[in-house]
This record gives C-alpha cells, sequence and structure tokens, in this order.
C-alpha cells in the first residue's frame, strides 16, 4: 500500500499564496496518477487538480490559472502551489494517489486509492 502525509496549510489573507506538499511512501513505484481534493466546509470532497507519472496536469475550473499542481517522482512528492487565494478556497486538502498493480502479464491491473489526513487551508481577512 502506499502512504501520505500532507503539509503546508495554514491561515492566509484573501490573494496569499500557499504551498502544500504531500510525502509518499511504501508502495510508490506502483503510483499513477496523483491528485490534490478539497473539502470545504458542510460539502463533499471535490477534485482540485491531477497530475499523471509523466507530468500532465488537470486543473478544475474555479482554480485554473491560480493553482499549479506538481510531482517529483524521484522524491516521490506531489505538490500544490495556490496563489491568489479567495475565501471559497477554504477547506481541508487532501492528497490522492492511484496504484495499479499487475497480478500477471496478461491481468488487468488492480486499482486502488490512497489518502492521506488532510491539512486545513483558511482564507479570511
Amino acid at each position: 500500500q502506499v502512504q501520505l502525509v500532507e503539509s503546508g496549510g495554514g491561515s492566509v489573507q484573501p490573494g496569499g499564496s500557499l504551498r502544500l506538499s504531500c510525502a509518499a511512501s511504501g508502495r510508490t513505484r506502483a503510483i499513477n496518477l496523483m491528485a490534490w481534493y478539497r473539502q470545504p466546509p458542510g460539502k463533499q470532497r471535490e477534485l482540485v487538480a491531477s497530475v499523471t507519472s509523466g507530468g500532465v496536469a488537470t486543473y478544475v475550473d474555479p482554480v485554473k490559472g491560480r493553482f499549479s499542481i506538481s510531482r517529483d517522482n524521484a522524491l516521490d512528492m506531489v505538490y500544490l502551489q495556490m496563489n491568489n487565494l479567495a475565501p471559497e478556497d477554504t477547506a481541508v486538502y487532501y492528497c490522492n494517489a492511484e496504484t495499479r498493480v499487475f497480478p500477471c502479464i496478461e491481468c488487468p491491473p488492480i486499482v486502488k486509492e490512497s489518502w492521506g489526513q488532510g491539512t486545513q487551508v483558511t482564507v479570511s481577512s
């Protein structure tokens, strides 16, 4: 399995920046896709951004142009740079990793997801 630990959350004023980090350990060579999710107060968890093992990133519309996801495969790390933060970005942010393991050469992959414990981001004046 894969273990994930997030760090970097905190409180900032609107317009400020934060950089979240996520350290992966365990069966990291099986990691395919890594992503950041968030759960605002009283709402469901939602996808923020994802990045493939090859570095291809995707973003949801509300964060495009403000957030940037990156990945360091050598260090088993994924980052989320958040700029121009707004109050609606307030949420618990979670790191997510999708692993794919092929039990045999012709077998379909066994896909599993791992989650970190979350880190709080609060944007207020």
